[in-house]
């Protein structure tokens, strides 16, 4: 559900976010169920008090996996070792583009 929202960053009802799940057809309270516990999860966030109220997402789609990635990383006890191996499963381009990455942060920090 998160993908939708993401999606559309000004919101969407819970209506709108059934329609917007292609191929699926989840009951409304279900749907409901789901949003409330991720904004107890603080990934969600409902605007305003009149119903239907609208969904929007706290977080972008991009900050959301890189602490998905940190957390992942927190729970390994050799770091360097994960970290080698995730470099080395990485794309050519994707080593390029951190590469940029890593230069850009340095040279913010001198």
């Amino acid at each position: 559900m998160l993908h939708v929202l993401w999606d559309h960053p000004h919101g969407v009802t819970a209506r709108e976010l059934i329609e917007a799940l292609e191929g699926r057809d989840p009951a409304m309270t279900t749907v409901l169920t789901v949003l409330n516990r991720l904004a107890h999860k603080g990934l969600v966030t409902r605007i305003g008090e009149m119903r239907p109220r609208r969904y929007v997402a706290t977080a972008r789609r991009e900050d959301y996996i890189a602490q998905l990635m940190l957390d992942a990383l927190g729970q390994a006890p050799d770091r360097a070792a994960v970290l080698t191996r995730f470099l080395g499963a990485m794309s050519d381009a994707d080593t390029h583009h951190l590469r940029r990455a890593m230069r850009r942060r340095s040279s913010e920090n001198n």
